[in-house]
């Protein structure tokens, strides 16, 4: 099999390196207030009617000797350019002018993998994003849900998947990932509460098992976020609202403009936020963070992206609570029967990123990271089940450190009329934690059984190869392979302190295809192998099966542009996941699960009818079931079956910003027979803000006709104090009820 890999390595790379060529047509464009580049901008050469983007330096490239009599560049939230061959010499700057947004001028493109590129830009310029629970709603389709008093990675949902805190979901913050390995609380642990919200410049997302630079957990999809390069003002924001609500924000440049024309930047942002929240027991929420981030052009080849963060939180919960002690009035809606549940964590991140553009065009990628992380948390879910003297409280605990290694290098070639992009990649991650805990408690501070204690190393190695077809401005084939290899080892403190290990290698090769029939209309079908690993504590005792099951899906869809204002996404897909063993960490045991099938469709549809009212709505379906077993007893518990976001936004050019939006989550099975059903829910929220160029006025209000609503809901078998045994039905914890916010900016 190795070999057989390395043959088809050496082939691809082969493919792009054997064209000799001369200088391709190039230039580089820029934001023309910051002064810094742009990425993903539409470029089109006339009359050859050729197209293509800038990368993420700006920079665009086409065919050598390609007549040109003028082109014209086009990017969402910028005014658009056409520029005569005369002024094309030498890779010339370019400079795009901020603009309102408008619908009508985008276009589809011909430019593959960018189908949901549109949707994401036009999204996050238009809505923005709020607060920190905004910020993974702006993938079209994701729900989340929190349940353990607000300083716990939230549970989410995505294609059908009960992802839990990120299983099936690959994460990261500026190329640096989130996801966490064999995790105390479960596998694939993603808390990106380390992010400050206003931080953020783009959202880039894709969904399905299709991307040869993405590795473990690209199941359902993954999510990347990009932080400001620069930022686009200084800004001090204060928040406060109901249950004791404080928040503060403070975002400063440290280089002035001199800097920025040279594309040097420094800034440094922090945030502070406290809350008692709506439950009965107060959470007493606590949350800081910190992020400095230098950019800056060294030489004329070479520009280092360095940042580095803290972030720690500390919280009190009132967890899940069941039906019956709820209806029978044992406790209030928003009450507890275990208060002293919570938990407290941090993390701190260095980040390096340098990117060498050399001389023949080619572009190599060199990313360091380090994260030191710390993790305990506190939780309840079965009361006096197995205990019924001191009861069921449970502590699971880690302390790590991540290092890891992202490095690329991309090349562009012509054969005939062909453009051909290729980019072989290699990724480094190494997972160290210490005294991985899980032990029965009472009341936080006494240990009444130590379930699980031990150090756990997970090394994961990988290599890819991505080459990108483009035959015409219609036609284009993507295609490409990965190779992840994993060495897993844990040394067990409870048992003699012995030690285990496990090792194991998955091939995920992928195959797209795209259809560009015009600037109104695109055709894809994507498909492809993918993986997420399994808990270390999961592997080693089951002598290294099942480490990487894996995941197989296609996607078949379009890109639409009926009408000018009016811009489509629809797509089928099916997704089969492979037998694996699953690690649940709220129990400390080993459950193994037979293969699955989901089979959906995703329809997401913006519309602008006029320049200062914007629309947008996702739909989707997911039917899971279990492969292999019984007809009737073959759901997926907790997947989601029909789920919908949408809203409306005003903006309006004298500063009125405003939008109302809805969130819908339809009944879902939560057991194998769905004799037990997780409820939906429909929850409206609204925002509005006054906005003027020095300062910003603005009121949020959640759940705006204070439904009641069940959050996050499980099927559990638990046992309430003086129960004669234990009984097994939902619970759940309560969704916020309405709640109102008021904000003041101001910007200099």
């Amino acid at each position: 099999m190795r070999r057989t890999l390395l043959q088809l390595l050496a082939l691809l790379s082969v493919t792009s390196l054997v064209f000799g060529q001369q200088a391709p047509l190039s230039g580089i464009i820029f934001d023309a207030k910051t002064k810094f580049p742009l990425e993903g901008v539409s470029v089109t050469v006339l009359p050859a009617n050729k197209s293509t983007a800038t990368n993420d330096h700006g920079r665009f490239f086409f065919k050598p000797g390609i007549t040109v009599q003028e082109i014209r560049v086009s990017a969402i939230g910028y005014e658009s350019r056409t520029l005569p061959a005369s002024e094309l010499q030498g890779a010339p700057a370019i400079y795009l002018t901020p603009k309102h947004i408008e619908l009508s001028e985008v276009k589809v493109s011909a430019n593959p993998a960018d189908q949901y590129t549109p949707i994401s830009k036009l999204d996050i310029k238009m809505r923005g994003i709020n607060n920190s629970q905004e910020v993974l709603r702006m993938v079209p389709g994701l729900f989340i849900g929190q349940h353990a008093g607000g300083g716990k990675a939230e549970q989410m949902f995505l294609r059908g998947f009960d992802l839990d805190h990120g299983t099936d979901i690959n994460i990261a913050v500026d190329g640096m990932p989130v996801n966490m390995v064999s995790h105390a609380h479960g596998q694939g642990y993603a808390d990106l509460h380390f992010l400050i919200p206003e931080l953020i410049e783009n959202v880039y997302f894709k969904k399905g098992t299709y991307y040869p630079e993405k590795g473990n957990f690209t199941t359902s999809g993954y999510v990347d976020f990009k932080t400001f390069n620069v930022l686009p003002n200084n800004l001090v924001k204060l928040e406060g609202g109901m249950f004791n609500t404080f928040r503060g924000v403070g975002m400063v440049n440290l280089l002035g403009e001199k800097a920025r024309a040279k594309q040097q930047s420094a800034f440094i942002a922090t945030e502070y936020m406290y809350t008692d929240g709506y439950f009965d027991h107060p959470q007493d929420f606590n949350r800081f963070n910190l992020f400095g981030k230098y950019y800056g052009q060294l030489n004329a080849s070479n520009v280092l992206n360095f940042s580095a963060s803290t972030f720690y939180s500390k919280w009190d919960a009132s967890g899940q609570i069941p039906d019956r002690a709820v209806e029978k009035g044992l406790i209030p809606y928003f009450g507890a029967i275990d208060p002293n549940e919570g938990g407290v964590t941090s993390r701190s991140n260095v980040n390096a990123q340098l990117t060498t553009a050399l001389r023949n065009g080619d572009v190599l990628k060199n990313q360091l990271y380090f994260s030191h992380y710390n993790f305990e948390l506190y939780s309840d879910f079965t009361f006096f089940k197995e205990d019924p003297v001191n009861g069921d409280q449970i502590r699971q605990k880690e302390h790590r450190n991540l290092f890891g290694y992202n490095g690329s290098y991309s090349k562009l070639s012509f054969l005939g009329n062909t453009r051909l992009t290729s980019e072989a990649g290699a990724n480094v991650r190494l997972d160290r934690t210490n005294n991985t805990e899980l032990s029965r408690t009472k009341d936080r501070d006494v240990t009444t059984d130590p379930l699980q204690l031990g150090d756990i190393a997970e090394s994961n190695l990988a290599g890819y190869i991505n080459e990108t077809f483009k035959f015409s401005e219609r036609f284009t084939i993507n295609t490409g392979v990965r190779y992840d290899y994993f060495f897993d080892r844990y040394r067990d403190k409870l048992r003699a302190d012995t030690v285990g290990k496990a090792r194991a290698g998955i091939v995920s090769p992928k195959l797209n295809f795209y259809y560009h029939l015009n600037d109104k209309t695109q055709f894809y079908l994507t498909t492809g192998r993918g993986f997420h690993s399994n808990d270390t504590r999961v592997v080693v005792p089951q002598n290294g099966l099942q480490i990487l099951p894996a995941a197989y899906g296609a996607d078949l869809g379009t890109v639409l542009k009926p009408f000018r204002s009016l811009l489509l996404n629809a797509a089928v897909w099916y997704l089969w996941l492979d037998q694996e063993f699953v690690y649940v960490g709220d129990e400390g045991v080993v459950e193994p699960s037979g293969k699955s099938r989901r089979l959906g469709f995703d329809i997401s549809a913006r519309y602008q009818p006029i320049q200062w009212l914007y629309f947008d709505v996702d739909l989707n379906y997911s039917n899971g079931r279990a492969a292999g077993a019984p007809k009737g007893e073959n759901y997926l518990p907790l997947a989601p079956v029909l789920t919908s976001i949408g809203g409306l936004t005003v903006k309006t050019k004298p500063g009125i910003n405003a939008s109302l939006r809805y969130r819908y989550m339809g009944n879902r099975p939560a057991n194998e027979d769905n004799t037990v059903v997780a409820k939906g829910y429909f929850v409206t929220d609204a925002f509005i803000n006054f906005v003027r160029p020095r300062y910003e006025l603005g009121l949020s209000v959640q759940n705006l006709f204070d439904v009641k609503w069940k959050e996050t809901q499980f099927d559990t078998e638990s046992r309430l104090l003086n129960e004669p045994t234990p009984v097994s039905e939902i619970h759940f914890t309560p969704g916020t009820p309405c709640y109102l916010k008021l904000s003041a900016s101001y910007l200099f």
